[in-house]
């Protein structure tokens, strides 16, 4: 108790340039937290794949469409147990900073294949029943403040005109790495919108297709004889796991990822070479007190201890505030991206993170001047008492 008594005296003897060290601690290690949420949010979506999954698509993009009648075929695929397709609908609801995703489904498959998608029978009977109708994520819901019944009005991007679809369910979802922001509507009506415009062609055709398989040990497998159907046709395919798919959308920004990541780390070895600063000034103006504790018979060691612990509680207090000053940023950061991350959670990972790079920090900006400290001479010292 006295050891820490005199660690918090000597921790807030000059006050203003402790609680400057602080305060940029607080900044750093909170904005290394934000930014590793950042980071957290474009992997959730990888997290939350399913392993009996796969994902066809076209083999040139994933904006160019496959033929509805490859759905049959991949069907007859030895392991497939079910076929779903999705297309992309775009639209604008109010304004372009509204954004959320929106998809023509095939209703019929597309919930048999996420069971993770929770919505009760009657919100589904309604959805089947209604062409106009739509489902939502509870998210999108609440952000939107949305409720079943309601009409919501979008013009349409890739599908052009005036839409309104009527909110038949929301789901809920039964892992926290789910996304909960989408909204589904019937791909039947998209498609007679298209063949009315553009002929049968063009309407029976789907973005990608969801393919769910028995044994996920023979996604490869199955994989490549799906591929293999489409193969020298006008339409080949590339067929992967959902979670190499989701990955191949996130290495898009990988350039950016990983320039976050660098500005995490830099933002902590900047506060870290503040505070080495700060302390070993704090240990040029207290050199005559530390040769006079050796002196009266203190070891070195605990001059060291004193020098350490001083460090590490400015680091922890500053640690401490810093992550919880974390969730607020990470509240007001999503609000300002309009909610353009489906998961943004500060994980308990990223907690910890902070709390290791805030006791790094505490460690190593001690360690050169408790060294120095514990090997003054004691008369060098001695000739700095004023």
């Amino acid at each position: 108790m006295f050891l820490f008594k005199l660690l918090l005296k000597n921790a807030f003897r000059h006050k203003l340039r402790t609680m400057l060290t602080m305060v940029g601690l607080i900044v750093a290690i909170s904005a290394f937290g934000l930014l590793r949420t950042v980071v957290d949010a474009w992997y959730a979506g990888v997290d939350g794949t399913s392993n009996t999954r796969l994902i066809t698509r076209s083999a040139i993009s994933v904006g160019y469409p496959l033929p509805l009648y490859y759905a049959d075929r991949i069907k007859k695929v030895e392991g497939v147990t079910g076929v779903t397709w999705v297309n992309w609908f775009g639209g604008i609801y109010i304004d372009r900073r509204n954004f959320f995703a929106r998809f023509a489904v095939d209703g019929n498959s597309y919930f048999k294949m996420y069971p993770e998608y929770i919505l009760s029978e009657e919100e589904k009977s309604a959805f089947m029943a209604d062409r106009q109708g739509a489902i939502i994520g509870r998210k999108l819901a609440q952000r939107f403040g949305w409720k079943v019944g309601d009409s919501i009005p979008l013009s349409g991007t890739v599908y052009p005109g005036n839409w309104s679809f009527n909110v038949r369910g929301i789901y809920h979802a039964t892992d926290a790495r789910t996304d909960e922001s989408l909204m589904m509507m019937h791909w039947g009506l998209l498609a007679e919108s298209v063949r009315q415009r553009l002929g049968s062609a063009a309407a029976n055709q789907v973005g990608i297709y969801m393919v769910n398989i028995k044994d996920p040990g023979r996604a490869s497998a199955v994989s490549q004889e799906i591929d293999t159907l489409f193969r020298n046709s006008v339409a080949e395919t590339r067929t992967e796991t959902e979670k190499a798919f989701q990955l191949g959308i996130v290495s898009m920004s990988e350039a950016i990822l990983m320039a976050v990541r660098a500005v995490s780390f830099v933002v902590i070895l900047i506060i870290m070479a503040v505070m080495a600063n700060t302390m070993t000034m704090t240990a040029r103006e207290r050199l005559s007190e530390y040769a006079t504790l050796k002196a009266l018979g203190f070891s070195p060691s605990f001059v060291v201890k004193l020098l350490f612990g001083e460090s590490l509680m400015i680091a922890t207090i500053g640690g401490a505030i810093g992550i919880a000053m974390t969730f607020p940023l990470a509240i007001g950061f999503l609000h300002q991206t309009n909610n353009l991350f489906k998961v943004f959670e500060v994980s308990q990972t990223t907690m910890i993170y902070q709390g290791v790079a805030a006791l790094v920090v505490g460690l190593i900006s001690a360690a050169w001047p408790a060294w120095k400290m514990s090997n003054i001479d004691i008369v060098q010292g001695l000739r700095h008492v004023a």
